[in-house]
């Protein structure tokens, strides 16, 4: 692939070997600053792909990112972050990485360039067609991605691509493309910097696009949170006390007699119902706090 951007120098950082810490620091910085913008130019494809990719979930579908190197890591990680802030099940988003689990923390040679490797790992997924594929490769022509994607998409998947060139294989291989263009790297071809940070904001928005449009959240608070220790209990006291503008004490009987549900709490007191009918609201409305308090209006 000759020509890609994410390879060539950049004219803007040829001496930084040569320039004082204070410089330098200056230098990586305003490098840094352009990948908001480049992230930017892409919102209406990213959210295309978090439309899909929810749509696909509901249907009893998983979210799943393909990589090698930083991209890989960058996708187990998203991936590895959404049980915990979303009380999504392991399985619901899952991490793909070139050389699996040992590539986590340290180069496995070559294992980018098997593009055997990814089409047998998506395979062994049983992807389908209401499973959503994301390969992340700066490049756009990682082989290992190359592979799975060509999988996912033979067997009805929705694919996705996020790198950091255009055109790209990649994005030719997808359904939808997403392409920040960071430009060179502050380092000529270390993708860990811009197109790596570019990288995560597109997954950071993935993920938390897709956990909204799914009802993980009731405005910006995360209301599927399982208080299941003392910090997560005080959190959901916080979440039902902040989204039904109660005092804490309020709070913490709600959940107590919501068996400790902060989803059915928060519907029991705005919508004035015991928990059972609140559970039931939540029911008919897949979750969605604010449509199960709709309800309360439709029917008044």
């Amino acid at each position: 692939m000759p020509n890609l951007i994410t390879e060539q120098a950049n004219s803007f950082t040829k001496n930084i070997d040569n320039v004082s810490t204070l410089e330098m620091a200056r230098l990586i910085n305003q490098e840094d600053a352009r990948v908001a913008a480049a992230v930017a130019v892409e919102l209406e494809n990213i959210a295309r792909a978090i439309d899909g990719i929810a749509e696909r979930i509901k249907r009893g579908g998983r979210l799943i990112y393909i990589g090698a190197g930083t991209s890989g890591r960058l996708g187990v990680l998203d991936a590895s972050e959404c049980p915990p802030t979303f009380n999504t099940s392991p399985n619901l988003v899952v991490g793909l990485i070139a050389g699996g689990t040992r590539a986590l923390t340290e180069a496995i040679e070559n294992a980018e360039d098997d593009i055997e490797m990814g089409t047998s790992e998506i395979a062994a997924l049983n992807v389908n067609e209401t499973d959503s594929v994301v390969g992340i490769a700066a490049s756009g022509g990682t082989p290992y991605v190359l592979g799975g994607i060509a999988e996912a998409r033979k067997r009805g998947a929705l694919t996705v691509s996020v790198s950091c060139n255009r055109p790209s294989p990649l994005e030719e291989a997808v359904e939808i493309g997403i392409a920040p263009l960071v430009g060179p790297e502050v380092v000529a071809g270390s993708t860990r910097l811009k197109a790596g940070t570019a990288q995560k904001i597109v997954l950071n928005m993935l993920s938390t696009g897709v956990m909204i449009k799914l009802g993980k959240t009731y405005g910006n608070l995360m209301v599927d949170v399982q208080p299941t220790n003392s910090k997560l209990r005080d959190r959901a006291r916080r979440i039902v006390a902040q989204a039904c503008g109660i005092p804490l004490e309020r709070a913490a009987e709600l959940l107590e007699a919501s068996d400790s549900e902060v989803k059915t709490a928060i519907v029991t007191e705005l919508a004035g119902v015991d928990p059972s009918a609140a559970r039931e609201r939540l029911k008919q409305a897949g979750g969605m706090v604010r449509q199960a308090l709709q309800e309360k209006q439709n029917t008044e």
